[in-house]
């Protein structure tokens, strides 16, 4: 069984690699990829310290009284809280390793990661097995946790 290492430059975009980890569940589930598809995420820091991200706005509480005067829920005024930038280069390193009779598979999904969303804006590299840096690839990723 040949393995593809492909992987996507983020940057420091963490909004951006969250949504491609949601879409990779995704494909997982429905194309039932469950270990012929993984995926690592690599982070280098760059060594700049993190800057604080502002305190969210607490939401304000209320009573709301029912029928039987029971407490009602806590009401809240902001909008869902976006992802931070982050201050590391993150990197999405996948691995297909689908076996031989499952070409076309293979294919649909090669064809399809560029033309998708969260993989279109971002740099992308294809690693088949017989190409150079396949072998420091596979070990890095091994590496990672």
């Amino acid at each position: 069984m040949a393995h593809i290492y492909l992987t996507f430059d983020f940057g420091n975009d963490e909004e951006k690699a969250q949504q491609a980890r949601h879409k990779l569940e995704s494909w997982k589930q429905a194309f039932r990829l469950d270990k012929k598809m993984l995926y690592k995420f690599d982070r280098k820091e760059d060594g700049v310290a993190p800057e604080a991200a502002p305190a969210a706005p607490k939401g304000k509480t209320g009573k709301a009284v029912g029928s039987r005067g029971t407490k009602g829920k806590v009401k809240t005024d902001h909008e869902p809280a976006k992802l931070a930038p982050s201050t590391a280069d993150i990197k999405l390193i996948l691995r297909l390793a689908l076996p031989n009779h499952e070409k076309f598979t293979e294919q649909q999904l090669l064809k399809r990661f560029p033309v998708e969303e969260p993989f279109r804006s971002v740099a992308s590299k294809t690693i088949r097995e017989a190409e150079a840096g396949y072998t420091e690839l596979d070990s890095h990723f091994q590496e990672l946790a």
